[in-house]
């Protein structure tokens, strides 16, 4: 869920596009899913010399999107006495949409590789 989530944020990602609904493309999976209590972050923020810095996409964010913008999109969900999954990627405004930066595989025989014994 959280994986669709993000993939729905990142198809949003374009030119023009408004932060809030690239936000809410994530959070109506989420939501859809029955979670959207446990999505209480914002989808993400900008990279630059700072850690945090705009733009910042969340529900009422209006910032539009441009060409060379560079920031994160990590959906979450967190549930309450068991703990949450936030899968985070990179993404670049290009003028034709966005490219995602990020180089880290997704899936769970991949991810294994990765677990400590």
């Amino acid at each position: 869920m959280v994986l669709q989530a993000q993939q729905a944020a990142i198809a949003a990602v374009r030119p023009g596009a408004v932060a809030r609904d690239v936000d809410a493309a994530a959070r109506a999976v989420i939501a859809e899913a029955g979670h959207g209590d446990h999505f209480g972050h914002g989808l993400g923020h900008g990279i630059g010399l700072e850690v945090h810095e705009g733009p910042s996409l969340r529900p009422l964010s209006e910032t539009r999107l441009e060409p060379g913008m560079v920031f994160t999109v990590e959906p979450g969900v967190y549930l309450p006495g068991w703990g949450g999954v936030r899968l985070e990627d990179d993404v670049l405004v290009t003028p034709d949409g966005c490219e995602v930066l990020t180089r880290v595989p997704k899936d769970l025989e991949a991810l294994a590789a990765f677990a400590r014994p």
